[in-house]
């Protein structure tokens, strides 16, 4: 196997220490609080979304929703209400083109106890800046390669791009590990008498703001799967181009010459690192 040079370890070892970054200053604050002030931040509006909101606000009023100068804020409910009210209001910002690509999928909004307080459209979740949650696996074998899709070109988000083995967000009514099994079917093949072996290893908390859409706050889900030397991924859903079978010396170079999604990027990333200690 080659040998990962200190330079390029180094390089890695940086991105990793970049993984969550701050809202914009001119980003406005989500707040869920039980009233009109104190609360937790849960979300980031991008400011070029406020005036539109403000305006449609005003005119018709959400139940559970307001909005001023410094603030959005978003009053506990019954998860129930609550997601009937964000419904409500994603359907607002959509109607104004905030919200592209709509999936007619629900992610769950859960707290640190792992509690769920409201589910809502998938693609709202970054126009707000909501936390969300993904599952990513590294497939690998023994001889030390790593499997790679190609993400297809008729991606929403980043077509054409690299990612991991198979990688995908957790619905609201998934687990991490159910979620990991579904998708090493439905992108990699992966039959589940294989797919149950996957061993998490961790979690990589990923925040940024996305240029025209809002800001990506996300948790990452990470498992490592062993395949077999003869074993070729085959993509069932049509969201993955194709598979590549790297060394980690090239996945690393792939890395820094940005061929990855940003997330797969770091879950890479971490991968090789951990496989150099």
């Amino acid at each position: 196997m080659a040998t990962l040079s200190t330079s390029t370890l180094a390089a890695l070892e940086e991105m990793l220490q970049n993984t969550a970054r701050s809202a914009p200053i001119d980003y406005l604050p989500i707040y869920l609080s039980r009233g009109a002030i104190g609360g937790q931040v849960i979300g980031h509006l991008n400011p070029d979304f406020i005036p539109y909101l403000q305006e449609s606000l005003q005119k018709n009023p959400i139940d559970l929703v307001s909005i001023d100068n410094d603030r959005l804020c978003i009053t506990l409910g019954r998860p129930r209400d609550l997601s009937a009210s964000l419904y409500h209001l994603a359907d607002r910002m959509r109607m104004g083109g905030y919200i592209p690509g709509w999936r007619n999928e629900d992610f769950a909004w859960v707290d640190h106890n792992g509690h769920k307080y409201f589910r809502l459209e998938r693609a709202a979740f970054r126009t707000f800046g909501f936390r969300s949650m993904a599952t990513h696996i590294n497939g690998y074998t023994a001889s030390n390669m790593i499997w790679l899709g190609r993400r297809s070109e008729t991606k929403s988000t980043d077509p054409g791009k690299l990612d991991n083995l198979a990688a995908g967000g957790i619905n609201a009514d998934e687990t991490p590990w159910v979620s990991a099994r579904r998708e090493l079917w439905e992108e990699a093949g992966v039959p589940p008498h294989i797919a149950e072996q996957v061993e998490p290893v961790g979690r990589i908390h990923m925040r940024r703001p996305i240029p025209g859409r809002g800001f990506h706050d996300e948790q990452l889900y990470i498992y490592d799967l062993e395949l077999a030397d003869n074993f070729v991924p085959t993509n069932q859903d049509g969201e993955v181009s194709g598979f590549i079978e790297v060394s980690l010396t090239e996945a690393a170079a792939r890395i820094l010459a940005d061929e990855f999604t940003s997330d797969a990027a770091f879950v890479t990333a971490d991968f090789i690192l951990r496989c150099n200690k």
